[in-house]
Formats: C-alpha cells, structure tokens, sequence
C-alpha cells in the first residue's frame, strides 16, 4: 500500500514548512500540505492568548488548554478524514507532548498508511531562523529543538541543519510507497 499521509515534526523554525513545500514539488501526486500554525491561525483571536487555547510565554514556552485540544481533536480527525477519502497529506506538526502528541495523531489515523519523518535541525540555528522570520517568540526553537523529538517513534529522520529542504525533501520522497 502506497504511503496517504507524510508527519513532519520538528521544533519551530526547523525547515517543516520548507520541506512541506518542496515534497508537493517533488512528489509525483497531488498532495495537500496542513501546518500546526493552520490550525491556530484558523482560532478566533480570544484562544490564541488564553489558558483554554493556546499561549505563548515571552521565553518561547507554549502552553495549550482544554478549548485548544478539543478544537485540535477535531482538526485532526477531520485531515484523518481527508486521507481516507483519497487526498494524500502532508502534516507539519511540532509534538509539543512527545509521544503523547504522536499518539493522537496514530489513534485518528488508524489503519492508514503513514510516513513518519522527524525533522532536526541544531538549536542555535533554528533560533538563528526564527530571529530571521521574524513572526515567532524569541526561544521556541531553541526549546523545542530536542523536546518535540523526545520518545517520539520515526520511519525516518532528516536534518536541516545543513541539508536544504529540497534534499530532504527528496529523500523523504524516496520513501513513500516502500513498505
């Protein structure tokens, strides 16, 4: 069986959203690409600074409450959905929980078929990045670094830390459809 669904995880500013482009680029199907930042984006404003939602402290920490994770349960059912109803996807995706996050995704995804891809990148670079970008808080990708990969379970890694996204994303291509 043919891979349905790509998981990226990586900390902020690790070079997800990069690769998730380039593999629509390099993969031979329509692919329909889905970010964590789509997902909060899509909240209203009020859950986006609350404890119910989601918050980001001034050192890069992020915390997610109750009203987050059940709009999060549905996001994710509802991409579960579109793979099964043919759309291949791609997920970028920052396990904040670990394997607790990847668990959620492993229970809504059930019997498709998914490519599991951890996505490095060194610290200093990322905050090196995310400096650059500009539309993050100062310290998530420098604290997510490590954390998101922490117990968490991959088919394959790649790094970003000098491989551009291209590469990677060439190399995550070659293992889509193998077993």
């Amino acid at each position: 069986m043919t891979t349905q669904v790509i998981v990226l995880n990586g900390g902020s500013s690790s070079g997800k959203s990069g690769i998730a482009r380039c593999l629509q680029a390099v993969l031979p199907d329509p692919w329909l690409a889905f970010g964590c930042d789509t997902l909060v984006d899509a909240m209203p404003a009020s859950l986006r600074t609350a404890s119910e939602g989601i918050a980001f402290a001034p050192d890069g920490a992020v915390s997610v409450g109750p009203d987050f994770r059940t709009l999060e349960a549905a996001w994710i059912e509802g991409i579960a959905s579109m793979a099964r109803a043919g759309a291949r996807v791609i997920v970028d995706e920052v396990f904040l929980g670990g394997p607790a996050s990847q668990e959620r995704w492993r229970k809504s995804l059930g019997e498709l078929r998914v490519l599991w891809v951890g996505v490095r990148c060194d610290g200093a670079v990322a905050a090196g990045r995310e400096t650059a970008r500009g539309d993050r808080v100062a310290g998530m990708a420098a604290s997510q670094a490590e954390l998101v990969h922490r117990g968490v379970l991959y088919d394959m890694e790649v790094d970003t830390t000098r491989t551009e996204s291209l590469e990677c994303a060439r190399a995550i291509a070659a293992r889509v459809g193998r077993p």
